[in-house]
């Protein structure tokens, strides 16, 4: 009897040893956790603040998803917009600030900025090459080069459509001769024109009237934000109301869809 309690006593011994070393087996170690991904932290999204839409568009095509913007899309003329103390607060709490040289309230925003964020100068044109330019150096910045990438692969199928389907309007299958306001340049790239003249973003002087009537242009690219009226009056130039800013949604897309719309229309095509 003494020996078959022995005997049992072993092989329950035997067996809480094997059950202990199974369960130790199949406890994942930290570094399996962390290659399996379930337990392994998310990296942060980086928190951007922009200070208008076209920043804003820039930032989401580079793959920025959490995207404050301070001016709204609702006032024409952004840099006349003065920033509220609610403004700067989401600044001081930004990952990356976003803001143009150009623009008034830029040493506001400069002060405003937290002591972790990483104040961004953005090249505001939306010349094709400068845009992926951008978009690259953002893509870099916020960790989202893939993102980056992605979207300019798509942005390089659109331009190249749209590009073609204004080109096929050309009057007489001949390139138009332009005037744009300088920062509507890009928009007589989108219609394979070169401009004759510029003008701006000073007021039309009574010397460069005459000048840029003397080109004889058949368009006037007119920048939507910053008009002063009809440019080149008695010349029978048609003048073109090109947006430079891109909508709440932040797609840059819609921006040159719609100058090809209304650059097709000026040029008598539907």
């Amino acid at each position: 009897m003494a020996r078959t309690r022995v005997r049992i006593s072993s092989l329950l011994a035997l067996s809480a040893a094997l059950a202990l070393t199974a369960a130790c087996g199949n406890t994942p170690s930290p570094q399996d956790a962390k290659s399996e991904g379930g337990t392994q932290p998310q990296a942060k999204k980086p928190v951007v603040v922009v200070t208008t839409t076209w920043e804003g568009a820039f930032a989401k095509a580079a793959g920025a998803e959490d995207v404050k913007v301070i001016v709204p899309q609702s006032v024409h003329h952004a840099p006349d917009y003065d920033p509220k103390p609610s403004d700067l607060a989401a600044v001081a709490k930004a990952d990356f600030v976003l803001y143009a040289p150009f623009e008034p309230y830029a040493a506001k925003i400069k002060e405003a900025a937290g002591s972790k964020a990483k104040l961004v100068e953005v090249n505001l044109d939306n010349d094709p090459d400068k845009v992926k330019a951008e978009v690259d150096k953002l893509g870099a910045l916020f960790g989202t080069a893939d993102a980056a990438t992605k979207w300019k692969t798509g942005f390089e199928t659109e331009y190249a459509k749209l590009n073609k389907e204004v080109q096929a309007a050309w009057p007489g299958g001949k390139s138009p001769s332009v005037v744009t306001q300088v920062f509507t340049a890009w928009s007589a790239k989108l219609a394979g024109a070169t401009p004759v003249g510029t003008y701006g973003p000073e007021a039309v002087t009574p010397a460069q009237l005459a000048e840029l009537a003397a080109k004889k242009p058949e368009l006037v690219l007119d920048n939507a934000h910053m008009s002063t009226g009809t440019v080149l009056p008695d010349s029978g130039a048609k003048q073109v109301k090109i947006v430079n800013y891109p909508g709440e949604d932040l797609d840059l897309l819609p921006v040159y869809r719609n100058a090809a719309a209304e650059l097709k229309k000026a040029m008598g095509a539907s």
